[in-house]
């Protein structure tokens, strides 16, 4: 009994990475490893990333590692790389995301496995924080399809979801700097991305144990969150994960899927 007890009082953060945005052929590139480091795949279903065979090959062996599959879902530009937003109507997005979770969701029935949340890649990610047109479209995806959705804390996403109830669960950036507002540094800005295991594993100690992360102008920015992720195109992105499970692990916090 008091095992059980002990169990239920333990935190749990999901550890989560982007993946099928290799231009590799999946298993001949370095996200095999990455998908061995994480409890939850984003996976890239077509919109600026990802095709077929890599939502395939990701489906497969996220069934093997027991790691969970989220529609990785973007605006559709893949010249871009869906990191520009683009101002497209809400009957356009809406269409598209769904065009690229449906494409998922196939694959991943024929591996014997489903989708069980939505994250919003690159621009859109940033651009449903704030944009209520896009945002919406997000939210009723995610809440058609009974799945969670992933966001930042504080973001209109977060809030519509509470109204129509999707779970919601709260991402932390382990390789992103963050502005005082709660919001990631722009990629455009030369310290946007962390890249430093030391560091990385300094920061989700902290964000762990104080919930909390210093801006890139050092004020105190109050990061809660479920899940922590590290994006797959980061130079030295397996070292960043080993170093989120390292601090996981340091503060005796559980490591799994949400």
């Amino acid at each position: 009994m008091n095992g059980s007890t002990n169990e239920a009082h333990v935190r749990r953060i999901d550890v989560n990475c982007d993946l099928g945005e290799t231009p590799l052929l999946w298993r001949e590139s370095e996200e095999p490893r990455l998908l061995r480091l994480v409890t939850s795949a984003n996976v890239a279903c077509g919109g600026h990333a990802g095709d077929e065979a890599s939502m395939h090959a990701i489906c497969e062996e996220a069934v093997r590692l027991g790691v969970a599959i989220g529609a990785q879902v973007s605006y559709p530009d893949r010249e871009n790389f869906g990191r520009v937003m683009l101002d497209l109507s809400t009957e356009h997005l809406t269409e598209s995301i769904h065009e690229q979770f449906e494409a998922l969701a196939e694959t991943a029935r024929a591996a014997g496995t489903r989708i069980t949340y939505i994250k919003p890649h690159g621009a859109l990610y940033n651009a449903v924080v704030a944009r209520r047109d896009h945002a919406e479209s997000v939210v009723q995806l995610a809440s058609t399809k009974r799945v969670a959705l992933y966001g930042l804390p504080g973001s209109l996403t977060m809030q519509r979801a509470g109204e129509v109830g999707v779970p919601f669960v709260r991402e932390w950036f382990a390789d992103r700097a963050y502005m005082n507002d709660g919001t990631l540094v722009p990629r455009s800005r030369p310290d946007a991305l962390i890249t430093s295991p030391n560091l990385v594993q300094e920061r989700t100690m902290r964000v762990v144990t104080r919930t909390e992360t210093v801006a890139i102008d050092n004020r105190i920015v109050a990061t809660p969150c479920d899940t922590i992720c590290v994006h797959s195109d980061t130079p030295g992105a397996a070292a960043l994960l080993t170093a989120v499970r390292n601090a996981l692990d340091a503060c005796e916090v559980k490591i799994a899927s949400v």
